[in-house]
């Protein structure tokens, strides 16, 4: 079992910043504070009428630039815009092979997809069961329900936001297909102890890897631990072409056996003249205009994700000052963290009280958009309206599905969910002044949590019609999209 890691930080970013934590707390004499640390203390939150911390945009997405253009207007001007009438589609499989070091990819229309074309290949039915967590995008509990099997909730670890790995085999039985393990927000599970429990079951592991392109385990880029390694590249992720997705695999039967599915059927290398049919299938398929885009946006994966590191561990040295926010740990295998979310834990209590709702409000006060997160998934009620189906009750019973709302409670992952606060990739994109106004929001809005508070109080008293704080709507969940 892996014990969880911090990434130890320069002793320079601690000292420069543990006079405006202190000053959290109302010790704050006899230490020097910078320039950005003082203005923070006399001024009051922008929420309450004062001045934002940050009055510019952080970095826009996509990054684009003329060579994306080019490479779309060639596709257009080819004639060739579906996979198999040109090159692109094959050229991108074997980059993005190479990329995540592996030996076979086969490029979708999605993420969802990429999930969807595996459990096929991995023959998940009706009837089966397969393991998921609860913390993650619901792409993972659909694809398994159009199979018509039942999603098994495993516990989240609430220190990394990832699958509690320890808590994995108690929930395999003689039913469970396959182990659907998601590396969360850029980060990744723990894969030895994953590993371990799908070798005692012999049970196969289905990675999802939409959010953690360029993250590796030991040394290793993630996509190959497992049957498959699954990716999207859907407009919000780190490697972005609107819509788009891949399966990497090291099994080139696996590969045939996922190309037939999402090919309508037809196997791989089959003529396109040939319409006979040997499997099951959806169209599926990477058009010719994604493909091109992405060979032309991976150039920039590496840097911007080397930037997003930078960024992400500067601003890790500041908020371990700040009593109350704790940054999402990563486990000591994770050699790399691609952080297509900053993800943290907000504890109302160091901030006198004051709730999370509030302190998301007030940090989008001060221009820094932060989000909720995930709710939790095996809590929502379209699960109930879909087990209550014709085909869910004729599979599986009243008795049984009423028994899994029982064993599918997921306490540990509830409390994530109220404590959960995220920033998106492209906050990661910026000079490193950005890192220092979001951890300088959060110190001043801590200093003044119990005006916040008052505030929100005398709101709530004049029936919501105070013009204190903003609209719940101010506060946005960041479209996390597999």
């Amino acid at each position: 079992m892996n014990v969880i890691k911090d990434r130890q930080i320069p002793p320079v970013s601690r000292r420069r910043f543990l006079g405006a934590g202190s000053l959290a707390l109302g010790s704050s004499a006899g230490l020097a504070l910078t320039a950005p640390a003082a203005r923070g203390g006399a001024e009051k939150p922008a929420l309450l009428g004062g001045k934002p911390v940050k009055s510019d945009k952080f970095p826009g997405w996509p990054v684009e630039d003329a060579t994306d253009e080019n490479a779309v207007a060639a596709v257009v001007r080819s004639g060739k815009w579906g996979r198999g009438s040109g090159a692109r589609v094959l050229k991108f499989e074997q980059l993005f092979a190479e990329l995540m070091e592996a030996r076979n990819c086969l490029a979708t229309s999605s993420g969802t997809a990429a999930l969807l074309t595996s459990l096929n290949a991995l023959g998940v039915e009706p009837g089966d069961e397969v393991i998921v967590p609860p913390y993650t995008f619901v792409a993972c509990v659909n694809v398994i329900l159009m199979n018509h099997a039942l999603p098994v909730f495993v516990d989240t670890d609430p220190e990394t936001s990832q699958i509690d790995a320890r808590k994995i085999d108690a929930a395999i039985t003689g039913r469970t297909r396959a182990i659907l393990a998601v590396h969360l927000g850029g980060s990744t599970f723990d894969v030895d102890a994953v590993q371990a429990v799908a070798r005692k079951h012999k049970v196969p592991i289905l990675e999802d890897s939409c959010q953690s392109h360029l993250a590796e385990w030991r040394g290793h880029r993630t996509g190959s631990f497992g049957a498959a390694g699954c990716f999207s590249f859907q407009a919000s992720k780190n490697l972005n072409s609107g819509e788009g997705g891949a399966i990497l695999t090291a099994n080139e039967d696996f590969r045939d056996r996922c190309f037939t599915f999402h090919n309508n059927g037809r196997p791989f290398k089959q003529p396109g003249e040939d319409f006979t049919y040997s499997h099951r299938g959806l169209n599926l398929r990477m058009t010719e205009f994604q493909a091109a885009l992405l060979a032309t946006q991976m150039t920039r994966l590496e840097e911007q994700s080397k930037k997003r590191g930078a960024n992400a561990a500067y601003l890790t040295s500041m908020l371990r000052e700040i009593p109350g926010i704790a940054p999402a740990k990563m486990y000591e295998g994770c050699t790399r963290n691609a952080y297509h979310l900053y993800m943290l834990r907000f504890n109302s209590a160091e901030f006198g009280g004051l709730p999370r709702r509030t302190f998301l409000k007030a940090m989008h006060a001060e221009g820094i958009p932060a989000a909720p997160g995930y709710t939790p998934l095996n809590q929502q009620d379209f699960l109930k309206r879909t087990f209550q189906t014709r085909g869910f009750q004729a599979i599986y019973g009243p008795k049984r599905l009423a028994e899994w709302t029982e064993k599918n409670q997921c306490p540990a992952n509830d409390r994530l969910c109220g404590e959960a606060v995220w920033f998106e990739q492209t906050m990661l994109l910026g000079p490193r002044s950005d890192m220092e106004q979001i951890a300088e929001a959060m110190r001043k809005i801590q200093r003044h949590a119990g005006e916040l508070q008052s505030a929100q109080g005398a709101a709530a008293s004049s029936g919501g019609t105070g013009k204190t704080l903003p609209p719940r709507s101010v506060v946005r969940e960041i479209p996390e999209k597999a």
